[in-house]
């Protein structure tokens, strides 16, 4: 991690006491590594090279360009970080998100999210799906099935996964139940939204 402890933790000092001929790897944070005193210790034929994957600056977009002494030396090897920031990966994450979201929107799944229970049901023909988010208390999912069971609804398959905060429960119903099922689900204690996906 990036701490006060670590910021320029391998300087001047740290590269003197390396193996002549040493190759330094930083994987770790930009900041742990005095890039000057590397470049100085590579140019002078202390260190053999090196492999970088973080700088203590980088740049903020594409169009700024990346500056470091240790641009065009022999044996560096110098990396982005985050492999999510070059343009593949961008147009690659900007379909998965977009994928995620229509599963979401058109069938409950919330699979692969970030802060937010990730369930996935299969559709079941001729059912109505009811999803249910919630605070994650105790009784929830108690009160859920008692609304089903008062009002004689058959469920025809369920499932409830829970974060530190959030519960989502995805029920699939009867048809003709689910206007029914809907205006009582919304008034269990705790709920956050509910409502007919289809």
């Amino acid at each position: 991690p990036e701490l006060p402890s670590t910021k320029w933790m391998i300087g001047p000092a740290e590269i003197a006491a390396m193996k002549p001929g040493g190759i330094l790897i930083n994987a770790a944070r930009g900041t742990v590594v005095d890039i000057d005193a590397l470049t100085g210790g590579i140019t002078s034929g202390k260190l053999w090279g090196a492999a970088i994957d973080v700088f203590p600056v980088e740049p903020g977009s594409n169009n700024e360009e990346f500056q470091s002494p240790l641009r065009g030396l022999d044996n560096v090897i110098l990396t982005p970080h985050v492999g999510g920031s070059t343009m593949e990966a961008q147009a690659n994450i900007g379909g998965e998100v977009a994928e995620k979201l229509v599963k979401y929107s058109d069938n409950g799944t919330s699979v692969s999210s970030v802060n937010f229970p990730e369930v996935a049901l299969p559709a079941h023909p001729g059912k109505h799906r009811l999803l249910h988010i919630h605070h994650n208390v105790p009784g929830v999912l108690s009160a859920i099935n008692q609304v089903f069971a008062d009002n004689r609804i058959n469920i025809a398959s369920q499932y409830l996964q829970t974060n530190e905060k959030v519960g989502y429960v995805v029920t699939d119903v009867d048809a003709a139940y689910s206007d029914i099922a809907l205006e009582k689900l919304a008034e269990v204690p705790g709920t956050i939204r509910s409502r007919v996906l289809f």
